[in-house]
């Protein structure tokens, strides 16, 4: 699943024209917030600490219970609700500590995000390119937003624009969730989270 995270350092293009475009405020919620924790990261600040930024942003600009249903798949319905209020923390804890393991040093990278979006069903495709301050090919990453929850969410991301993070998710998770029992994906959850936790302390020398 880490390889659904980009490890380039990104830092936000002045998007005044398009930050009147609702449907963009997620997204641009998000890259402010990476940009503070990227500044957090070169400034030696704990794994702990740029969790504790990150986690609120993270919450509204994703939704993250649609995106935990859909990545365990057509089993969700059969588990008990204690298993799926654990398995939809655990998705946002994981979504956090993956992008603050990656996104932990500034750079000079820089997004570009479109005033141009693809419709998908009900749904808006937001094509954003992260660009090397080396001048090397950018990065495409995308972001499907929705109304699912009233405002607007996203709710998957699209590497290199076509890879669906909650597909990766989905095809990972099914081995590990049987129908009433996702007691195995839980218990894989905690460990991914621990390790990056774990990982990131050992990198920061704290």
């Amino acid at each position: 699943m880490k390889r659904l995270m980009t490890a380039a350092i990104i830092t936000l293009l002045p998007l005044s024209a398009w930050a009147a475009a609702p449907e963009a405020e997620p997204v641009q919620s998000l890259d402010t917030a990476l940009i503070a924790i990227m500044k957090a990261g070169s400034a030696n600040e704990s794994f702990s600490q740029r969790v504790a930024a990150l986690s609120p942003v993270v919450d509204q600009s994703f939704d993250l219970p649609v995106i935990t249903q859909n990545s365990v798949g057509f089993l969700w319905n059969t588990l008990p609700a204690g298993q799926q209020q654990q398995l939809a923390a655990l998705m946002e804890q994981f979504t956090v500590a993956s992008y603050v393991s990656q996104f932990n040093n500034f750079n000079g990278e820089r997004i570009s995000l479109s005033r141009a979006e693809k419709p998908l069903g009900g749904k808006r495709i937001l094509q954003t390119q992260i660009i090397p301050s080396d001048g090397s090919s950018p990065t495409e990453i995308d972001y499907v937003v929705g109304q699912d929850g009233g405002g607007w969410q996203i709710s998957d991301v699209l590497l290199n624009g076509t890879i669906s993070q909650v597909a990766i998710h989905s095809s990972d998770f099914s081995s590990l969730v049987t129908s009433g029992d996702a007691s195995q994906l839980i218990a894989a959850l905690k460990a991914k989270i621990a390790a990056l936790a774990s990982g990131s302390t050992s990198s920061d020398g704290q």
